[in-house]
C-alpha cells in the first residue's frame, strides 16, 4: 500500500507538470473557493448571531408590538425578580437651522439597554467610549449620518414634532440596531419623558412599542411561558433563537443569493471536471494497456489512479478552502453596514463540507473514467479498439450525476429550489445537445459546397459528431452563464431604472390630520404646486373573514401568516384610485363594500362575495368584497391593499396621505411644510431610494464576489471543453502536415472549425440568455423587458473571438512541431 502511494504521487505529480490536471484541479479550487466562501460567511453570521443575540435584543427576551403593550407586562416581570423597560420605535421629520431630515426615533427610558452597551462621542470624528447612560430629558443623541445630514454640533438645537431639544452627543453605536428600514435611515434616540409632549402619537401613528426584559435564565424562560398565552394580536415574543427577524431575513435573503452563486460554479465546475476527466482518460488508455501487459492487474491499476486523484482532490479542496476563507473576508466587508458587531471566527465545519463536496464531486465525475481505464485491454497496444467499455461506465455517470444533484440540493437547503436548479440544467444540457447534433447535421450538408479551410474545418467537426456536440453544449452552457453576469444583468438594472417617468411622485406626506386638510391643500397652492391628493388612511387588523375568526395558524404559507398578524392601511374612495385596475367583481360607489388587492387575496383565499371583518381601534366593521384590484405597485402613488366605497369607513378614526412630484425649483417646500405642522412626516423618495440602491449595491456587489467564481468556472468550462478535443487534432494535424499539407492551410482549417464551433456556441448562449432574462424579469421582477436587438450578435461574436483564441493558442504548440514530433509524442 506504502509502495502505490509513493508511485500514485510520482503520477500525479507527473501528470501536473505535464498539464493533464491543471484543468480539472483548477475547475476543483473553483468550486470548492465559491462554496466555502459563503459557507465560512454564512457560519460566522450564525455564531454572530447566536453570541450577540441578547444585545440585539436589548435584553433576554422581548416583547413587539404594534400598539401600547399592557402595564401588566411589566408588573409581572417585575413580580418574578426580572428587570423590565420600555422603548419606542418610530420615523419622523427632525428639523434644525439648515434642512430637515427623516430620521428613525428611538425613545428609551432609564436602564436601556438591560443588555448591550451604547457609545458616544462629543462631537463628529471625535473618539467615542461607553456609556451606561441615556440622553437627559430635552436632549438628544444623533448618530453620524443624523449629524452630518442636519449639519448640527453639540450644542445646536433641533426640533421633532413640537419638541426643541438640544443635541448633547454623537451616537455611534447601539447594539440592538437592526437591519429593517427603520434601522437605514439616520438615528435619533430622545428620552421617553420627551415623548408625549411631542405631538408625534397620534390615531394612526405607526410606532413600535417594545418590551425588554433581562434576568436569570430560568425566571426569563418561566416569565415567556407565562406571557405567550397572554399576546393579542399584533404582539409577538422575541427571543435568543428568534433576535432580529429582520437581520435574519435581510441575510437569509443575501444567503440565499450567494448559495445560488455558488451552486452556479459547483454546476459548471462539475462539467469541466467530466471534460477533464475524459481527456485524461484518453490520454491513459495507452499507458494503463502497457501496465497491463507488465503484470498490472484492474485491481491495482484502479488503487493507483484512485488514490492519484485523491491527492489532487485534497490538494485543490485545501487551496480552494483557503482562497474561499480569504474571499469571505471581502464579502463581510462589502456588507459591513448590515452588522452592528463584529463577526467571531468561524467554526471548522466549512472546512469540512467544503472538503466533503469537492471530494464527492471529483469522485463523482472521475470515477465512470477510472473504471474504463481499469477495463483497458492488453490488445490495445496493438490494436486500438475499445468499445466494451463504453457501455460499463454509463450506470457510473448516472452516479456522477446523481452526486451532483444531491450537492445542489444540500447547497440550496431547499428541496423546490435545489430541484428547479438541476432540472433547469438538466433540460439546458439535453436542449443544446439536441440542437448541436441538429445544427452538425445541417452543417455536415453544407460541406459540398465549400472549399479550402471551411471544408477540413467542417469535415473535421461532422467526423467527430459525438464530440463536437458535447463540445458546442459545454460551451454553450458557459457562455451563457458569461452573457447572463456580462452583459444581461446591466439590461435588466436598465430596465427597472427606466420604468418610472419622470415626473412620478417623489414625495410622500403621512399623518396629517382631518383638521389640517385645508390648511396643507392651501400651502400647496401657495408654493404654486398641483393641488395634492389626500387620500384617508386608517389602520385595521382582519379579525373574520366570512364570520369566521381568522388566525396565522389558519394558514400554512410564511406570507399569509405574516399578512393575518399585521395591521392593515384600509382606504375609501368614491371610485377606483389612480394605478389601480379591476380584475375581478366590480366597483360600485352605491354599494358599501371593499375592493382588495388581487395578490393579498390570492394569498388569503379572499374572493368576491366574502365577507371580510377589520377592527379599527377597537371597533369593529364589516362589509363584502365588492371587487378585487391590480395595483402597480412601483409607481410611487399611494396604494392600499383594502379601499371601501362610500358609507363603510367615514365614522372611523383615520389620517391622511398624499404623494407627489416635488421639482428641484421647489425644493424648499418640504421643509416649510413640516415647520408649519411638526406632526406631518415627510418622506424624500428619492433619498430613500438612493439608501435602499446603496445597500442593494452592497448585496449585488457581495452576490458578484462569489458570482465571479462562477464566471470564472464557466472559462474554465470553455478552455476544457476546447480541449477535449486537443490531442485528435493533433494527431490529424501530424498527419496532415505528412500527406504535404502547409502551414497556412492547417491554420486556416482549424480556424474554420473554431468559428463554427463558437458560432454555434455563441448561439446557443445568446438566446439561452435572452429566455433565462426575460423569465426572470417577467416571473420575478415583473419588468416589461425588452431585450437588445444586439445581444445575439455580441455574443456570437463574443464566442466566436473566444473559442477562436483559446483554440489557436492551445494547438500553437502542435501547430510548431515537426510532424514526426508529433506523432512520437502520440
Amino acid at each position: 500500500m506504502t509502495s502505490d502511494l509513493i508511485l500514485a504521487a510520482r503520477m500525479a505529480l507527473r501528470d501536473f507538470r505535464a498539464g493533464e490536471l491543471r484543468v480539472l484541479g483548477l475547475a476543483l479550487l473553483l468550486a470548492v473557493a465559491a462554496l466555502t466562501s459563503v459557507s465560512f460567511f454564512t457560519d460566522r453570521v450564525s455564531r454572530s448571531v447566536v453570541s450577540e443575540a441578547n444585545q440585539l435584543l436589548g435584553g433576554d427576551l422581548r416583547v413587539a408590538g404594534d400598539n401600547p403593550l399592557p402595564d401588566a407586562y411589566i408588573d409581572e416581570a417585575q413580580s418574578r425578580g426580572l428587570s423590565a423597560i420600555r422603548s419606542w420605535s418610530f420615523t419622523s421629520m427632525a428639523l434644525a437651522a439648515d434642512g430637515a431630515q427623516l430620521v428613525g426615533v428611538k425613545a428609551v427610558s432609564d436602564g436601556y439597554p438591560l443588555r448591550g452597551k451604547l457609545r458616544i462621542a462629543p462631537e463628529l470624528n471625535a473618539p467615542d467610549a461607553d456609556t451606561r447612560a441615556i440622553p437627559e430629558p430635552g436632549t438628544v443623541w444623533l448618530d453620524e449620518r443624523a449629524t452630518s445630514a442636519l449639519r448640527v454640533r453639540s450644542g445646536d438645537t433641533l426640533s421633532v414634532g413640537q419638541l426643541k431639544l438640544r443635541v448633547a452627543a454623537v451616537l455611534t453605536f447601539e447594539s440592538d440596531r437592526g437591519a429593517s428600514f427603520f434601522a437605514i435611515v439616520p438615528r435619533l434616540m430622545l428620552n421617553a419623558a420627551d415623548l408625549p409632549a411631542s405631538g408625534l402619537i397620534q390615531e394612526g401613528s405607526r410606532i413600535s412599542y417594545r418590551l425588554h426584559v433581562a434576568g436569570e435564565d430560568a425566571a426569563v424562560r418561566a416569565y415567556a411561558a407565562w406571557l405567550k398565552p397572554q399576546l393579542a394580536r399584533g404582539q409577538r415574543v422575541e427571543n435568543v433563537e428568534e433576535a432580529q427577524p429582520e437581520v435574519r431575513g435581510a441575510l437569509d435573503r443575501a444567503q440565499k443569493f450567494l448559495r445560488l452563486a455558488a451552486m452556479l460554479a459547483v454546476v459548471f465546475a462539475a462539467v469541466a471536471v467530466g471534460l477533464a476527466a475524459r481527456r485524461y482518460m484518453q490520454r491513459h488508455l495507452d499507458g494503463c494497456a502497457v501496465m497491463r501487459c507488465l503484470g498490472a492487474t484492474q485491481a491495482r491499476l484502479t488503487r493507483l489512479f484512485l488514490i492519484e486523484f485523491v491527492l489532487v482532490g485534497l490538494l485543490a479542496c485545501a487551496l480552494g478552502c483557503v482562497v474561499g476563507y480569504a474571499t469571505q473576508f471581502g464579502v463581510e466587508a462589502l456588507l459591513a453596514g448590515l452588522f452592528a458587531t463584529t463577526l467571531p471566527q468561524p467554526g471548522p465545519t466549512p472546512v469540512l463540507y467544503g472538503f466533503a463536496v469537492g471530494m464527492t464531486l471529483m469522485l463523482g465525475f472521475v470515477w465512470p473514467q477510472l473504471l474504463r481505464l481499469r477495463r483497458v485491454s492488453t490488445l490495445r497496444v496493438l490494436r486500438r479498439e475499445w468499445d466494451d467499455a463504453d457501455v460499463v461506465s454509463w450506470g457510473a455517470y448516472g452516479f456522477g450525476l446523481a452526486c451532483l444533484s444531491a450537492l445542489i440540493v444540500l447547497m440550496a437547503g431547499d428541496l423546490t429550489l435545489g430541484a428547479v436548479v438541476v432540472g433547469g440544467f438538466a433540460a439546458a444540457c439535453g436542449i443544446y445537445a439536441a440542437v448541436a447534433w441538429g445544427a452538425l447535421a445541417l452543417v455536415a450538408r453544407l460541406r459540398g459546397g465549400t472549399a479550402g479551410g471551411w471544408r477540413y474545418g467542417l469535415a473535421s467537426l461532422t467526423r467527430r459528431r459525438v464530440a463536437s456536440t458535447v463540445q458546442i453544449a459545454a460551451l454553450g452552457l458557459g457562455l451563457t452563464a458569461v452573457l447572463l453576469l456580462v452583459i444581461v444583468r446591466g439590461d435588466l438594472l436598465d430596465a427597472w431604472r427606466n420604468r418610472l417617468p419622470v415626473d412620478a411622485p417623489n414625495r410622500f406626506v403621512l399623518n396629517i390630520q382631518p383638521d389640517q386638510l385645508d390648511a396643507v391643500r392651501a400651502q400647496f397652492a401657495d408654493a404654486g404646486l398641483a393641488p395634492p391628493q389626500l387620500l384617508p388612511m386608517s389602520r385595521a387588523r382582519l379579525v373574520a373573514l366570512n364570520g369566521r375568526a381568522v388566525s396565522p395558524d389558519d394558514y400554512d404559507d410564511a406570507r399569509a401568516k405574516r399578512l393575518v398578524e399585521r395591521e392593515f392601511n384600509l382606504s375609501w374612495d368614491d371610485h377606483v384610485q389612480v394605478g389601480n385596475r379591476i380584475v375581478a367583481g366590480n366597483w360600485d360607489a352605491a354599494q358599501p363594500a371593499f375592493s382588495v388587492e388581487a395578490g393579498l387575496a390570492r394569498t388569503l383565499g379572499i374572493a368576491p362575495g366574502d365577507r371580510l371583518r377589520f377592527d379599527i381601534a377597537g371597533r369593529q366593521v364589516e362589509a363584502v368584497v365588492g371587487s378585487l384590484r391590480e395595483l402597480e405597485w412601483d409607481s410611487m402613488n399611494v396604494n392600499f391593499f383594502v379601499v371601501a366605497t362610500p358609507g363603510v369607513l367615514e365614522d372611523f378614526p383615520a389620517s391622511y396621505i398624499t404623494s407627489f412630484h416635488l421639482p428641484a425649483t421647489a425644493a424648499g417646500f418640504t421643509n416649510e411644510l413640516v415647520a408649519r405642522f411638526p406632526n406631518l412626516t415627510a418622506v424624500d423618495v428619492d433619498a430613500v431610494v438612493r439608501q435602499f440602491r446603496a445597500l442593494m449595491d452592497q448585496l449585488s456587489a457581495a452576490v458578484s464576489v462569489v458570482f465571479g467564481f462562477a464566471l470564472l468556472a464557466g472559462v474554465v468550462v470553455l478552455l476544457a471543453a476546447i480541449e477535449s478535443t486537443h490531442d485528435e487534432r493533433r494527431f490529424e494535424l501530424a498527419v496532415l502536415r505528412t500527406l504535404g499539407a502547409r502551414d497556412r492551410q492547417l491554420r486556416a482549417s482549424l480556424a474554420a472549425e473554431f468559428a463554427i464551433l463558437g458560432a454555434l456556441a455563441g448561439v446557443l448562449a445568446a438566446f439561452g440568455a435572452l429566455v433565462l432574462t426575460m423569465l426572470l424579469a417577467r416571473q420575478a421582477f415583473q419588468l416589461p423587458y425588452l431585450p437588445s436587438a444586439g445581444l445575439p450578435l455580441a455574443g456570437v461574436a463574443f464566442s466566436v473571438l473566444a473559442v477562436l483564441a483559446a483554440g489557436m493558442l492551445g494547438l500553437r504548440g502542435a501547430l510548431k512541431a515537426p510532424a514526426l514530433t508529433s506523432l512520437r509524442a502520440l
